[in-house]
């Protein structure tokens, strides 16, 4: 039996976002914004110990995808990924001050960890430098955009070879509008171009990946107060439906408790070596 490419979602939603992408040869989460011992628990449903992961990629900065981060890489000593700027407002805010185990590369780069490739590009959102995935294994992509105010062309471009695609559904744009607690200043962001994506924005980019390869769709990042699963995925299976994409899956991702193991595809058998080295983030202002 060939090896195989899976997601896992830990978690997804305004509380905090934490996926497991793995092989038979590597063990990688995105992001960390459960608690530690939220990630070890849910990690341990799927069997895998902290030991084992190969690295932590950060999608940006802000607290929902890192809250845990600190304390598992200092117990763990797990490798952290990501872009210059996002370790730069870790470090400087003093949320990883003291970790030595970096992984930094540069925004729009391809590198290796085993037998999983990482592309990575950039999105529009309201952190320093924020950024979406393609994860390739064999022959088979996995796409992770969260967070962003709208697709650009070139993320489109991006996903276009991937068969299973994690998107954001943040918020329903009625509920957004109707909702007594958050002021208009917040609101504005949140529907911005720096922002985060609607039901609707979110079923605009299903439909244009359609004509690729894409065969699954998992919906996260749910606003607790202005969204449901309900309405995402109803905009989600509306998009399919008028596409003529009947045989695409579409899941929802939940903040409580971790999703099904999704099957990306197959991998290779044999050995892999990691084909990204360290680099050492010695300070905020220093070079690397």
């Amino acid at each position: 039996m060939r090896p195989v490419f899976s997601l896992t979602m830990l978690g997804s939603g305004s509380g905090g976002n934490s996926a497991l992408v793995a092989t038979d040869h590597c063990k990688i989460l995105v992001d960390g914004g459960l608690s530690a011992r939220q990630l070890v628990l849910r990690l341990a449903e799927r069997g895998v110990a902290p030991e084992q992961l190969d690295g932590v990629l950060l999608t940006h900065e802000h607290t929902d995808h890192i809250c845990g981060l600190e304390v598992l890489s200092r117990k763990f000593d797990v490798p952290v990924f990501c872009n210059r700027l996002t370790a730069e407002a870790l470090r400087c805010n003093g949320l990883l001050d003291r970790h030595r185990n970096w992984r930094i590369f540069a925004t729009g780069s391809e590198f290796s960890i085993y037998d999983i490739t990482v592309q990575t590009f950039p999105v529009p959102h309201d952190a320093v430098d924020p950024i979406g995935f393609a994860f390739y294994a064999g022959s088979s992509g996995l796409g992770f955009i969260t967070d962003l105010g709208y697709a650009t062309k070139m993320i489109i471009e991006r996903l276009r070879q991937v068969q299973t695609l994690v998107i954001e559904t943040n918020h329903d744009e009625k509920l957004l509008q109707n909702d007594a607690h958050r002021p208009w200043p917040v609101k504005q962001r949140i529907q911005s171009r720096h922002g985060h994506l609607s039901n609707a924005a979110a079923a605009t980019v299903i439909e244009e990946l359609s004509s690729g390869k894409i065969r699954r769709v998992v919906l996260g990042h749910l606003s607790r107060d202005c969204n449901t699963p309900e309405l995402a995925l109803s905009a989600a299976r509306r998009a399919i439906a008028k596409c003529g994409s009947v045989e695409m899956e579409v899941h929802i991702a939940s903040q409580s408790e971790i999703s099904p193991q999704f099957r990306i595809g197959e991998t290779e058998a044999g050995a892999f070596q990691p084909t990204f080295e360290n680099a050492f983030f010695q300070s905020c202002s220093g070079a690397l």
